[in-house]
């Protein structure tokens, strides 16, 4: 994975939290590498239009998934973060060494990691689109299955894979599964863009 940061002591300070995880495999410069399923984790302090460019250019760059680690941000912000290809983002006051390998990890599997209340932004920020702008006549939503709308519901109010299963007595296989077999089908990009559609067609 790669690490952008706008300073070098930020930089250095999450290459050096991250060093002691050895299922994390880190690039020794700036530069996106082009190896399948690479992810880049990219610090600041809030989200303008550099940052939305930059976003951007490494998702675009190849096949990379993007980690943000941001100290604010605007409810505006989270839709174009969103539409970037950002699968995970992460408070930057809530940056452990532990926090950071768990978003890194999730995002390389396609699941993405939002904070709960970030995933209640969107939500209601998608909400909001819908009702304002409702979509085009004729064009109906592809229908969801009752144990993909549980699931969904579940992933919307922050519950990890696990505690989904539990919940919801499936094995976390299962859960994996339903949500994989779903982003596809609907040609989705993670959980978050599946509750954010789930929300706009009414299902939640």
């Amino acid at each position: 994975m790669t690490i952008h940061a706008a300073d070098p002591i930020s930089r250095a300070g999450v290459l050096s939290q991250l060093r002691q995880f050895p299922e994390i495999a880190l690039a020794d410069d700036d530069t996106p590498q082009q190896d399948g399923g690479q992810v880049a984790l990219l610090l600041s302090c809030t989200v303008d239009k550099t940052v939305l460019l930059s976003l951007r250019r490494l998702v675009l760059a190849g096949d990379v998934r993007a980690v943000l680690v941001v100290d604010r941000m605007r409810e505006a912000d989270l839709l174009d973060v969103a539409g970037c290809g950002v699968t995970s983002i992460v408070w930057r006051r809530e940056a452990t060494p532990a926090r950071l390998l768990r978003a890194i990890l999730a995002t390389h599997r396609g699941n993405g990691d939002l904070p709960a209340d970030l995933l209640g932004t969107l939500i209601t920020r998608v909400g909001r689109l819908q009702n304002s702008s409702p979509g085009p006549a004729g064009h109906a939503p592809v229908g969801m299955a009752p144990r993909e709308v549980d699931i969904l519901r579940l992933v919307a109010e922050g519950l990890g894979t696990g505690e989904i299963a539990v919940k919801l007595a499936y094995s976390e296989r299962t859960v994996k599964n339903v949500l994989h077999n779903l982003t596809s089908r609907l040609q989705l990009r993670n959980r978050a863009h599946a509750v954010a559609y789930a929300v706009r067609a009414g299902y939640i």
